[in-house]
């Protein structure tokens, strides 16, 4: 029977992080349909729908779902090749549906094999890009979009040209709110007295009085106040009209042009990927180390994304910025993400103007928080002290995230893994015990538990290395499989030339590695031909001696 989850039981707990996860995303969403060149209202319907629907529909506790960075690009390009926005939510439409069908069949699974020293590595890499990218609004130099995460910025500057050329427009108003703001945060964390207040969110607290602040600095005139760059710009609709005009819908006679077919199987593939690293990442840094449902994660985010379509949103995915927030605030459970997104719905609707007061400085504050907890130096020791096979793919990781993007940094760091754990198998396929052979020593080759294909070229090698007149003893104790390559090498090696070279071979544990079930045999002993045409259909049903099989 399954248990029903009780959505408000920790509602202490989940209101101030869905109201903190709500501060960080509305400049996110807005800033990531600015650099998509989609309507801005766009994001915050991507948001929206992320934040309830997604929400709702999700297993995963801490995941926030929303308009995606790592899309931006591809959003851009398509819209421009489509050459309409409608059109664009067609293939979004379509996208979502065969995120659907992904999830059906189970294709959520693949998480499963993502290294944990990379999704740590990612985990950190986003922290480091977030500290890059709000330390330029810390300083109230907010010429890049809110949510950017390319180290390649417009106009050919990258993440450390954006760095130095923030000296150049130093707002001391936002260098005061920025340090006032994480006064507060740090505070909030930090004295008993104030982590009583769980009702209230030191964000939420720094949010207030860096509005109150920026107010004072403009009432009275002084060259402290932040200009209009450096706050929140939401759109302001004056009347029904003007909002209605807000919800685009999909132009479905679109369907028939094999562009949208192959913008809304882009838009799949890589939102679905980076869904499925955000929850790996989520279920990382949860506290309680509960466990995602991917494949129901995948249909949430389908279902998500053809609703956002239908009401003229971006495509979204599970977001680790937001995650992360929600996370280091505290969220219990998914009631989070929902308030999160119930609260851009109200807000944007009630007090668009008063949001729009928001110094994009305290925004940053909160946000470097965020960045430090991903990217704690104690991290990068903790790998670091797990040896080169850990650290390797960790610190290849991370640098590839900050200089590349996600799915290149993880890509990478998963090459290296896989890189690694073949070189291990290589060497612990087999271990050949022979320091410095003299005639008359028995040379001992024990494989090990697991040998397969990848292991044939250095058995092989050994083999091809063994001196003439020598005693051999191949031990397969130990092993539990063997693939049907190594099983041919070594029968080739003992038959023929062990044979000219006038070795003795003997063979142990082989029958023991070779536990076949269904056959049809009477014979304990049978050709080594037969042994593979048998086994490939797979009706044996008795155990095949395969020392005898070795020595027919």
């Amino acid at each position: 029977m399954i248990k029903k989850i009780n959505l408000f039981s920790n509602l202490k707990s989940d209101f101030p992080s869905g109201l903190v996860v709500f501060l960080v995303a509305l400049p996110l969403c807005l800033g990531i349909a600015m650099a998509s060149g989609a309507p801005l209202f766009s994001g915050i319907i991507s948001g929206i729908i992320g934040g309830i629907v997604v929400g709702y529909l999700s297993k995963s506790h801490l995941s926030v779902s929303g308009p995606a960075a790592g899309l931006t690009a591809i959003v851009l390009t398509a819209i421009t090749d489509l050459g309409a926005f409608d059109i664009f939510l067609t293939a979004v439409f379509i996208a979502g549906l065969i995120q659907l069908a992904l999830g059906f069949i189970k294709a959520g699974t693949i998480s499963n094999y993502f290294p944990t020293n990379v999704i740590e590595g990612m985990l950190a890499g986003i922290g480091i890009i977030i500290i890059l990218k709000q330390l330029p609004h810390a300083f109230g130099y907010d010429s890049d979009f809110e949510g950017d995460q390319a180290f390649l910025e417009l106009g050919g500057s990258n993440t450390f040209s954006a760095l130095l050329s923030l000296f150049n427009y130093i707002q001391l108003g936002s260098i005061i709110i920025t340090f006032l703001s994480l006064a507060i945060l740090i505070a909030w964390d930090k004295l008993p007295f104030l982590k009583k207040l769980k009702l209230v969110p030191g964000a939420l607290v720094a949010v207030i009085i860096g509005v109150v602040l920026n107010e004072i600095f403009i009432s009275t005139g002084s060259f402290l106040a932040l200009a209009k760059e450096n706050l929140v710009s939401l759109p302001v609709p004056t009347s029904l009209d003007e909002f209605k005009q807000i919800i685009i819908t999909p132009n479905f006679s679109g369907v028939t042009n094999p562009k949208v077919w192959v913008v809304a199987i882009t838009i799949a593939v890589v939102a679905s990927i980076e869904t499925l690293l955000s929850i790996e990442a989520a279920d990382r840094i949860d506290i309680q180390k509960r466990y995602t449902d991917t494949n129901v994660e995948l249909k949430a985010q389908g279902i998500g994304n053809i609703i956002s379509s239908l009401l003229g949103g971006l495509p979204l995915t599970s977001v680790i910025v937001r995650t992360s927030a929600n996370s280091s605030s505290g969220a219990k459970s998914k009631m989070s993400t929902i308030i999160h997104g119930v609260l851009l719905l109200i807000s944007v609707v009630t007090i668009p103007i008063i949001l729009n007061k928001i110094p994009l400085a305290t925004l940053a504050a909160i946000l470097l928080l965020v960045g430090y907890k991903l990217a704690k130096p104690s991290t990068v020791k903790h790998f670091w002290e797990k040896g080169k096979y850990q650290f390797v793919p960790f610190i290849a990781t991370l640098l590839a995230v900050v200089f590349t993007d996600l799915l290149k940094g993880v890509t990478l760091g998963i090459v290296i893994s896989i890189l690694f754990v073949l070189k291990g198998n290589l060497k612990r396929a087999y271990h050949f015990r022979k320091e410095v052979y003299e005639d008359g020593d028995v040379i001992h080759i024990d494989l090990a538990q697991e040998v397969s294909f990848l292991n044939k070229a250095a058995i092989k090698s050994t083999l091809n290395h063994i001196p003439e007149n020598s005693k051999v003893i191949i031990d397969a104790t130990d092993t539990v499989y063997i693939a049907h390559d190594i099983l041919d090498l070594i029968h080739e090696f003992k038959t023929v030339r062990a044979k000219t070279a006038s070795i003795k071979v003997k063979l142990r544990g082989f029958k023991k590695a070779y536990q076949l079930e269904n056959s049809d045999e009477t014979s304990n002993k049978v050709t080594f031909e037969h042994y593979y045409d048998v086994a490939k259909r797979k009706t044996l049903k008795r155990e095949i001696n395969s020392d005898d099989l070795l020595n027919n």
